[in-house]
């Protein structure tokens, strides 16, 4: 198949691999990008067509089936098999069809992804399309000899989640005893073999207080990034909303961040937090320091919110969402390609026209930047397209009207 191009400046122009980035989210661009370094977005490339934004980053739920049972899981994934879940012919095929939209990332992700038995015939298909394999895994199946295979098959980056400075309160929010030992050990095997990876914390009410006693462990275990997630209440993460903070509190949070990412060399990203976008400029502003790719990485020159607009989910069966927490069905991959549905869906045209939205979103004047999270939108009101309920930021107009 034809790889896919770009329009930019006028220009038509191949998608070719670009900078390393992360498995997880949308990284911060002090040490790369998975899909290099898009513009704002009225300069963010498109295919061929002049109109589709390239997809950058797909992430793809090879399996459901988790030996975890975390307490924020969105998909609620238990050990047992999953009705629907694509075969070794559909997955491949599927696979074939990634070039077309964009040659993004592709994260093989679950559930927990080792325990799909040709997650490794998988990678080396996507590899063998030009494409750039990373890989989500829990930590508690990696041994030397999974991460030899990972090496042979192309993954060149593992994100791994770290919820707690502590044993007894990470293994307590992932809800098996002995995780955290677990994921110590594939650190340490991923470090002895050269397996860069990044470490992600769900912000929560409990470990929240941990924040930096969580980033020192992350940079002695030898993290290439740190990405906190905020926490959308959806699956699992239904019964523990007493976990989710305020808005003001997220408010907080991300100033904290601000500051604190100037200390250190280490890529940290905020994730599920596209308001992030507009408090870097915010205090940038003050500081008098400009926003450009030198001085913030990736968060200077990209979206918050990327669902449906250069980021997708892929589900176990097939099913494509504008992210995994936001369960909203664009199309099924095995009843129309998936190039078709990147290009077609409604939800996802609804996604790329911010005039769609409503509430506050849908007249603040950091739009561009920001877009607020759909998901929470969704799981919190009712609407993926209404406003993000935990922002605290009253836009101009609004405050005018």
């Amino acid at each position: 198949m034809e790889k896919a191009t770009i329009v930019q400046d006028n220009r038509t122009l191949p998608i070719e691999r670009q900078h390393p980035g992360h498995p997880g989210g949308h990284p911060h661009g002090k040490g790369g990008h998975p899909g290099g370094q898009p513009g704002s977005a009225s300069m963010r490339p498109t295919l061929a067509d002049g109109v589709t934004p390239a997809c950058r980053l797909i992430a793809w739920e090879v399996t459901r089936s988790c030996n975890l049972a975390c307490k924020h899981c969105r998909a609620e994934a238990c050990l047992d098999p999953y009705p629907g879940e694509l075969n070794t012919e559909q997955a491949l095929a599927l696979i074939d069809t990634f070039p077309e939209v964009g040659n993004p990332i592709i994260i093989f992700t679950g559930g927990e992804p080792l325990l799909r038995k040709d997650i490794f015939t998988l990678v080396k298909h996507a590899k063998s399309k030009g494409l750039r394999p990373v890989m989500a895994p829990n930590g508690t199946l990696v041994t030397r000899e999974v991460v030899e295979q990972m090496i042979e098959a192309g993954i060149e980056r593992c994100s791994l989640s770290l919820d707690g400075p502590t044993a007894e309160m990470h293994d307590t929010f992932r809800g098996v005893q002995g995780s955290f030992d677990a994921l110590i050990n594939a650190i340490k095997l991923f470090n002895e073999l050269g397996m860069e990876f990044q470490i992600n914390t769900t912000v929560t009410r409990d470990n929240l207080p941990f924040f930096k006693d969580i980033f020192k462990l992350c940079e002695d275990l030898g993290a290439k990034a740190w990405h906190i997630f905020l926490l959308v209440p959806t699956g699992r993460a239904k019964d523990i909303e007493d976990q989710v903070i305020s808005a003001a509190e997220y408010e907080d949070v991300l100033n904290w961040f601000y500051d604190f990412q100037k200390t250190t060399d280490m890529q940290l990203k905020a994730t599920c937090a596209p308001h992030y976008h507009r408090i870097l400029r915010q205090r940038a502003k003050e500081d008098g320091t400009p926003v450009n790719f030198e001085n913030f990485g990736l968060d200077a020159v990209s979206r918050g919110c990327l669902g449906g607009i250069g980021f997708c989910f892929i589900s176990h069966t097939g099913q494509v969402q504008p992210c995994g927490y936001l369960d909203l069905d664009c199309g099924q991959t095995t009843e129309t390609p998936f190039p078709k549905i990147w290009a077609d869906s409604q939800q996802f045209a609804n996604l790329r026209n911010p005039k769609t939205y409503i509430g506050k979103c849908g007249v603040c004047e950091y739009e561009k930047v920001c877009g607020g999270c759909r998901a929470r939108a969704e799981t919190m009101k009712g609407n993926y397209l209404d406003e993000e309920p935990l922002c605290s930021y009253v836009p101009r107009k609004a405050n005018a009207g």
